[in-house]
């Protein structure tokens, strides 16, 4: 059964009410049945330990919007930026700050790092970006609406989606509107969007109304457009088809995933369907030891058979416990959840063998790895590097 199907009528009578089009789905949980619980955590059998490398404060973290800021890495530097407007270089290695920016905006979607760019947008709408050696301002520009995922650029220009459904590319150089791709935005959405990928010279971005679209990186005239999930319901909440998750380049196919609707691989050139089954997500999907692993709407996490809609395993033991997307660190699959716990699963058989607590106000976002470390950002603004002893 869906998270919406679970929803009380009064609940959604509620949201509807209040005029609200973009929705928090974690908070649909708390409108829930009472019986309706995050699984507690049960006594496992460590089979590796994750060792505390560094840990670096980066102002509020998440702060009070639903964010999900996510920091970048790059060579031995590594990215972050907080709600309240902090944004820092780190050396990845030592935990050493190199540069840190105070911007005092209200940062909602970032970072996006590459081509010498530090890049990311704001709840004002406008786009920011710093210079990667140093943090300081090379431009800035406003944009249609706020934005919630990092920006991303291939040098010539800055890609970036807002939350009122637009495709917007930025020139590199001085911020100008090069060009910009709209889409019809439903009724009601989640509260998030998916990064922008470049490839090949197109630009693929997955919207609100469940389409993955591409688009020339010159001059955003279409390429391709196909669903990854079509709406069913009477009701707009019971419609809500986002894939806000990110998307995932691999062997010419891009991999997406979609709330209420499918799992979804597409040719990067042409649109073609080459992989797809029903699954219901709103994060992105990995991949790993010939797996896509996907954690769904109820925080299972699931692996499936490359290219084939064989499930070869499912761990249903932090059901409910909001975990974040699933990140591939060696031989194990690491998830976060809303009590700051990180989970290292085997990619084999999917069973949880080691665990550690990086922030006492929970992981939203999806963690990053390097060079044998894996990074997690606590919401509470923690940034800590983790290694296996």
């Amino acid at each position: 059964m869906s998270t919406i199907n679970r929803i009380t009528v009064t609940s959604l009578l509620a949201i509807l009410l209040t005029g609200c089009g973009n929705l928090n789905p974690l908070s649909w949980f708390a409108a829930d049945d009472e019986s309706e619980q995050p699984a507690e955590l049960t006594d496992i059998t460590e089979e590796v330990e994750l060792r505390r490398r560094w840990s670096v404060k980066v102002g509020n973290g998440q702060g009070d919007n639903y964010t999900m800021l996510t920091p970048a890495i790059e060579g031995n530097t590594i990215y972050a930026a907080s709600e309240n407007g902090n944004v820092l270089a780190i050396n990845a290695e030592s935990g050493d700050v190199i540069w840190r920016n105070r911007t005092r905006e209200t940062i909602t979607g970032g970072v996006g790092v590459g081509n010498g760019l530090v890049m990311f947008g704001t709840e004002d709408a406008e786009v920011f970006v710093l210079d990667q050696s140093d943090g300081s301002l090379l431009w800035q520009t406003g944009v249609s609406s706020e934005v919630l995922s990092a920006p991303q650029t291939n040098g010539d220009v800055v890609v970036l989606q807002t939350v009122d459904d637009k495709l917007i590319a930025l020139d590199a150089e001085s911020g100008e509107q090069r060009w910009i791709y709209e889409t019809t935005l439903p009724t009601l959405t989640l509260r998030g969007t998916s990064k922008p990928i470049f490839s090949n010279g197109v630009v693929i971005a997955g919207f609100s109304n469940g389409t993955l679209v591409a688009v020339s990186a010159d001059d955003g005239i279409w390429r391709w457009e196909e669903r990854v999930a079509v709406p069913q319901g009477r009701y707009d909440i019971e419609r809500v088809i986002d894939v806000d998750g990110d998307l995932l380049v691999e062997n010419n196919v891009v991999l997406a995933s979609s709330y209420q609707g499918n799992l979804m691989g597409f040719d990067i050139q042409t649109g073609r369907i080459v992989w797809g089954m029903e699954g219901s997500s709103y994060h992105g999907l990995a991949t790993g030891f010939g797996n896509i692993y996907v954690c769904n709407d109820r925080g299972h996490v699931i692996a499936i058979r490359s290219n084939s809609d064989n499930e070869i395993w499912r761990n249903e033991s932090l059901d409910l416990r909001e975990v974040t997307a699933p990140t591939p660190f060696g031989n194990f699959i690491a998830v976060a959840d809303f009590e700051g716990y990180v989970h290292l699963l085997s990619q084999v058989d999917g069973r949880i063998v080691g665990r550690a607590r990086v922030d006492g106000d929970g992981v939203r976002s999806r963690m990053v790895t390097s060079n044998n470390t894996l990074y997690a950002f606590g919401n509470s603004g923690r940034l800590t590097a983790l290694a296996i002893q």
